[in-house]
């Protein structure tokens, strides 16, 4: 039984849960306030730290992976750095401006009760959020959320109040996503061994290899996860008793070998204000609105142009990978992955097979698939994704957690950072683009100023009505819109953001790097 101490810190007005690199970026951007970071582990990183393998890369040069204030110590934008290599970036930058101290490691937040009224009973009731029609002061004076953090050691259990309560868990990592199997086919009828990625990504290199070698291994999935898993897996399997590794695909994707097209730089097609200008976005008014259908045949070309490339550059054809959906639709939802160099070569060499199934379930040899057909597996490695939003839905009470995800089946973000129906609370890293990075690094921005009080919010129903916007746009670009991307409209997004703290922004390669308000820097309480 844990020893439970009451703990109120009315010192502390912000609290910040994770340390990934939007809770780095967080506790950076709110540190005049003294914030509490609770870390679950003994290290920051997030899923850089608990979710990578040996193979895994940054998916972006490096360029459009970098904090504004503090750039790589030697930036080669032609590789794609390593996992270690985004880890010593984010300790670097996390020592240089002193943010490590604001951070509790081996600090688990078990529970989280809304205590909103400031007389420290806990109460359930949405008139606060939904009442008034209008959020408050993010910083009132007294605390909105109460929670309880289990620390190891000794395994006690403190309460913490706080103003404003910042979440930085992540879509990724903790709770795996598993697929659903018909009676008697899960994998309590298999006889060999099952691991998703979570667990997988756990293993040091050599009980990785030691795994993989001289196995019959099944991947399940196409993402950029199976990709490099199916590569490590080839790789461990080189020499005539290797075995060919089998990846198991239910949904094609569009695979990327390099960020040049036809001798042009990707970011031409989609990271520009012309090109973005394209593409629907919110608020764009009425003269857009007429545009826009007039724009869609240029757009198609945009796409097509792409995908001649990509089936001439690799043997999409010959192995049955070329997807059914536009390219478009890929990069509108942020799946576009990078091959690793040697992917293909492997298949060439035999090391890697691929099976498209819309449908398998489990034999005790192996995999069996709808069209009645088997594979023998040794070892089965679920690349199968995470269920982030649940990870949310069951920390956060209720009303509020069922309010987490929408009739849409996606977190209805203000900016992509406020909840407009729960109050006090903001959300990092829970939208992507194209820089994940830079996408979280501006919203800690515009949190900290709104937490100043320099600036207000809409109403609560002008706040759902732009989420709403956003959503209907994401879901007509693509059948993937779950995943709450906005790179094709990322720069009107940050411009809007801007906007809304009195900014002016200057970008370099496309992304926000700093922005200017007129104002000096005491106003907003430090240095930009």
């Amino acid at each position: 039984m844990a020893c439970e101490q009451i703990s109120y810190r009315k010192s502390t007005r912000v609290g910040i849960i994770g340390a990934g690199i939007s809770g780095i970026a967080a506790a950076k951007r709110l540190s005049h306030h003294n914030p509490i970071v609770f870390e679950a582990t003994d290290s920051i990183g997030g899923v850089w730290k608990h979710c990578s393998f040996a193979s895994t890369k940054l998916q972006t040069p490096p360029c459009d992976f970098e904090f504004s204030d503090y750039p790589w110590p030697q930036r080669d934008n032609s590789t794609f750095p390593s996992y270690l290599d985004i880890l010593h970036y984010l300790h670097a930058y996390a020592t240089h401006f002193d943010v490590l101290k604001f951070v509790r490691f081996n600090s688990r937040v078990v529970e989280i009760r809304y205590i909103g009224g400031g007389d420290g009973r806990e109460t359930t009731n949405l008139d606060v959020a939904a009442g008034p029609g209008e959020f408050g002061p993010l910083l009132s004076g007294h605390p909105v959320w109460e929670v309880a953090v289990e620390t190891h050691p000794p395994k006690t259990i403190e309460r913490y109040g706080f103003e404003l309560l910042v979440v930085c868990i992540g879509k990724y990592g903790d709770i795996p996503k598993m697929p659903v199997f018909p009676p008697n086919k899960g994998q309590e009828v298999y006889g060999g061994k099952v691991m998703h990625t979570l667990d997988y990504s756990k293993l040091d290199k050599e009980a990785a290899r030691e795994l993989l070698k001289g196995k019959k291994v099944s991947v399940v999935g196409y993402k950029k996860s199976a990709i490099d898993l199916a590569t490590e897996c080839a790789q461990a399997n080189q020499g005539a008793d290797g075995q060919p590794c089998t990846m198991v695909i239910r949904t094609l994707h569009w695979t990327v070998p390099a960020y040049w097209i036809w001798g042009l730089p990707f970011f031409l097609f989609y990271s520009t204000r012309s090109s973005q200008f394209l593409h629907q976005r919110p608020n764009q008014g009425l003269l857009r609105n007429l545009l826009f259908p007039l724009l869609s045949p240029v757009r198609k070309a945009v796409s097509k142009f792409i995908e001649s490339y990509l089936v001439w550059k690799l043997p999409l054809v010959k192995y049955g990978l070329k997807p059914d959906h536009p390219f478009e639709e890929d990069y509108a939802s942020c799946q576009m992955a990078i091959l690793p160099e040697n992917f293909f070569s492997e298949a060439d060499n035999g090391k890697i097979m691929f099976k498209k199934t819309p449908r398998w379930w489990f034999w005790n040899g192996g995999l069996e698939f709808e069209d009645n057909t088997k594979l023998e597996a040794d070892v089965v490695l679920l690349a199968t994704g995470f269920e982030g939003k649940k990870k949310i839905q069951d920390l956060l009470p209720q009303p509020f957690s069922s309010l987490i995800v929408d009739s849409s089946g996606i977190m209805p973000l203000y900016r992509g950072t406020i909840h407009p129906l729960i109050p006090n609370m903001a959300f990092v890293g829970y939208i992507e683009s194209v820089s994940n990075l830079q996408t979280a690094e501006l919203r800690c921005k515009w949190l900290s100023r709104l937490a100043d009080g320099l600036f207000k919010l809409p109403s609560i129903k002008k706040m759902l009505d732009q989420t709403s916007e956003e959503i209907e746009i994401m879901k007509k670009t693509t059948r993937f819109y779950k995943r709450h991307c906005i790179s094709t409209f990322s720069i009107n997004h940050s411009d809007e953001i801007c906007e809304e703290m009195g900014w002016k922004c200057w970008r370099k390669n496309n992304w926000v790097l700093e922005a200017f308000a007129p104002y000096s820097s005491q106003d907003y309480g430090e240095e930009d």
